[in-house]
């Protein structure tokens, strides 16, 4: 490169020698020296010699002050007063010299001086290439319509080159390019001028900006060349309709989304730009529906939930989405968008009674239907699913019906109206979803009742116990039965059941009450003529057909003290309580007199005799036992004790009123002489007496003894006829010492009680609250229960 500058300097320079002569002669040819130089040579560079030129002598150029008339500014030339040389005094630039002029002449004036001589010379100053073309701006920006048509110019800035002629700015040159081509028009002085020519049509969408480098190259050798960069921006004209970047739309979005909730986002694109290409959206051809749920965001494209998102209603929705630009005339483009809504378990089951049987006989059979239920679950799928079954251990259970959906509640057992009457029947339904939603609805069934039941008295047997001399008409007793079941078929009546038997002839004076069962006597109970009696009450209900059952009533009659004691002995023969004794007057202390005997036909504390000496002349002779009657010396008699002593024995019952008799005895002592003598006398006569007592004693004790059996015989036939837990027994008591006492023994759980006479048995106790009648006897049969007056 260096080398080929240096060569282009020299031929430079060659051109510069040979113009300079050619003007030299010329010069003096017409009159005038002229001299050429090319511009920006050195300083002190010999531009010729003018005194030689004008043919003047140059030794005197100095003395006629010989020099070159220059203005105020520095001068570009001097001329050199020892040998008459112009030379260049400062740097020549042709461009700023001569502006736009094509030649480019420096006249000067130089001055001789006695005499005074001007001389004119020209100094041509030739073009250097040494100025590059260049454009008023470095960058050009176009902006060209895409709808500009092809042919259409647009005028660019000329590039300026200060150089003139050929080493001016020659031609133009524009980049490779598909859509431009450059004219140039020469206008003359003002050179040429660079015009762009629309060549092929402009698609802003397919390029935006375009960017073309004009280069322009002057004459020079070489050429120098300045160069422009032209950016065009297409400008968009709306030609392009927004375009969605996919084919096709679909969401999937659960029912129940809260508001807000972003289901999708659409996103269209148009080619243009600015207002022409700015997209917004909104809904296109769709029914009130979708605008109610859903809405679109115009800038974003965002379509979210407004409103309640139902499965059950509608499971899924074609949405009409515009896109529109803003052009002045507007572009608009439609896309559908599925939504599917996804089904979740927000339904609970429904169960609804479609029909329901409020009452169920009590004997209907397994299987009997009693409400018929419609169970849906609005949900899809596995939350749609329902599995239902009837809530707890009842007779009841859940059948799938024929129809979908349907299901009947039947009855899977034996109802029992008597074990339940009423059910509160709940159906729960659950459905598979997650969590599981559960359904339960409650209804009632009634069990009705039919007559399967048998009236059911409180007790297996029933022991009474009656006082004797009970107010005819007045209630002895009362019992209850009850039935389980209800209505007309638990309404009891009552009667007595009357046969042949013994007992019957006594129930005939009993009466009950039908309804209530309250027994009343009609007459009174002797308890000396009857101790204990039987019959048998049947309940009936009222229903069809009628159901019965019976029990044993056992009624025992209590006794009362309303027998006064009855002297046996002694006994006088006008039938007086009144008896004579004779003892001899030696017998000692303890002899037995004689003893009073007597009888009470009550029993218990009432027929238990207790003896008392009321009136007696002596008291330290005589002793009375108060339990046996025997009355015995206290001492033995002494010459000064009377002969003759009279006793007032008093014998009473133990009654809550007690009774008594009195008896009279009169001692006699005598000698033992007339002792022995009457005792032979009153043998024969107390023989008599005693065989009159005898008989009594043996009606008497017979008597006892029959009670005594059948009372044994009554009390074994109720012991088999009943369980093995009851037990009573009258025992009579047939010890008897000399007085005639009743006894009966019954027992209550661990204990035995007798009811007894005169003589208490070793270790028995009275019981409290008994009235003093009442004995509690040690038991030895641990399986007796009680008998409860």
């Amino acid at each position: 490169m260096e080398q080929s500058g240096q060569d282009s300097w020299r031929q430079g320079r060659k051109w510069v020698a040979f113009a300079l002569a050619f003007t030299l002669i010329l010069g003096k040819a017409l009159g005038q020296i002229k001299y050429s130089i090319s511009e920006e040579i050195k300083e002190g560079t010999a531009v010729g010699n003018i005194a030689k030129d004008l043919g003047i002598d140059p030794t005197i150029l100095k003395a006629r002050g010989f020099r070159i008339v220059s203005g105020s500014t520095e001068p570009l030339f001097q001329v050199n007063q020892n040998d008459g040389i112009l030379y260049v005094n400062r740097n020549i630039d042709r461009e700023e010299i001569c502006q736009r002029t094509s030649v480019c002449l420096i006249n000067l004036k130089s001055v001789l001086e006695n005499p005074l001589e001007i001389h004119y010379v020209a100094v041509e100053v030739l073009d250097v290439n040494d100025h590059a073309p260049s454009f008023p701006e470095n960058n050009k920006r176009l902006e060209i319509s895409e709808s500009t048509l092809p042919g259409t110019r647009f005028q660019l800035h000329a590039a300026l080159d200060p150089d003139g002629g050929v080493n001016s700015v020659q031609q133009y040159k524009l980049s490779q390019n598909n859509n431009f081509r450059l004219e140039v028009k020469d206008r003359g002085k003002d050179g040429k001028v660079p015009i762009l020519q629309l060549q092929s049509p402009l698609d802003r969408e397919a390029s935006s900006r375009h960017t073309l480098l004009l280069t322009a190259l002057d004459g020079g050798k070489p050429p120098k060349s300045g160069t422009m960069e032209i950016l065009i921006d297409v400008l968009d004209v709306n030609d392009n309709a927004p375009v969605f970047t996919k084919d096709a739309y679909s969401v999937e979005i659960n029912e129940n989304s809260p508001t807000g909730t972003i289901v999708i986002r659409v996103n269209a694109t148009d080619l243009d730009e600015g207002l022409n290409g700015e997209v917004s959206y909104s809904f296109g051809n769709v029914n009130s529906k979708v605008r109610e749920l859903f809405d679109v965001d115009p800038a974003t494209g965002e379509i979210t939930v407004n409103g309640q998102l139902d499965y059950e209603v509608d499971d899924s929705y074609e949405i009409d989405i515009q896109a529109s630009d803003s052009g002045a005339v507007p572009f608009r483009t439609d896309k559908s968008v599925t939504v599917n809504i996804k089904d979740i378990n927000d339904n609970a089951p429904v169960i609804d009674v479609t029909s329901l049987s409020n009452k169920i006989s009590e004997d209907s059979r397994p299987g009997t239907t009693v409400a018929l239920l419609s169970i849906t679950d609005l949900d899809s799928g596995v939350n749609g699913k329902v599995i239902s079954f009837v809530k707890g251990d009842v007779p009841f259970t859940l059948t799938p019906s024929i129809q979908d959906n349907m299901y009947a509640v039947v009855t899977k057992s034996q109802l029992d109206r008597e074990n339940k009457s009423i059910y509160d029947l709940t159906v729960i339904a659950k459905d598979a979803g997650e969590p599981a939603l559960t359904s339960e609805k409650t209804f009632r069934v009634v069990v009705s009742d039919v007559n399967d039941n048998s009236p059911e008295f409180s007790m297996r047997r029933y022991n009474f116990y009656v006082t004797e001399n009970n107010l005819p008409g007045a209630s002895v007793c009362s019992l209850i039965a009850y039935d389980r079941d209800e209505g007309d078929n638990a309404l009891i009546s009552y009667y007595i059941l009357r046969d042949g038997s013994e007992d019957s002839k006594v129930t005939s004076f009993l009466n009950i009450n039908s309804d209530n069962g309250d027994i009343s006597a009609l007459k009174s109970f002797d308890f000396e003529t009857l101790k204990t009696f039987q019959f048998h009450v049947v309940a009936s209900d009222s229903g069809t057909p009628s159901l019965s059952s019976n029990v044993t009533v056992n009624v025992f009659i209590l006794d009362q003290n309303d027998n006064a004691p009855v002297i046996l002995y002694p006994v006088s023969s006008n039938g007086s309580a009144e008896g004579v004794e004779e003892i001899p007057r030696n017998v000692n202390a303890g002899h037995l007199v004689t003893k009073v005997r007597a009888y009470d036909a009550d029993i218990g504390y009432n027929g238990w005799l207790l003896f008392s000496l009321q009136e007696v002349t002596d008291h330290s002779l005589f002793g009375l036992d108060r339990y046996t009657g025997q009355i015995r010396t206290l001492r033995s008699f002494t010459e000064t004790d009377e002969a003759q002593h009279k006793l007032l024995i008093l014998v009473k019952d133990n009654g809550n009123v007690s009774l008594s008799a009195t008896a009279t005895v009169i001692v006699k002592l005598v000698e033992p002489k007339e002792a022995f003598a009457a005792s032979d006398v009153k043998s024969s006569s107390k023989a008599d007496e005693d065989n009159n007592v005898t008989f009594y004693l043996m009606i008497t004790l017979a008597s006892v003894s029959a009670l005594f059996l059948i009372s044994i015989i009554v009390l074994i036939a109720m012991q088999c006829s009943k369980s093995t837990d009851y037990t009573s027994k009258y025992l009579q008591e047939t010890n008897y010492d000399g007085t005639l006492c009743h006894s009966i023994q019954y027992r209550s759980g661990d204990k035995r009680y007798m009811l007894v006479g005169p003589r208490m048995s070793i270790g028995s106790t009275i019981v409290p609250g008994s009235n003093a009648n009442t004995l509690v006897m040690p038991d030895r049969r641990r399986t007796s229960i009680e008998v409860r007056l």
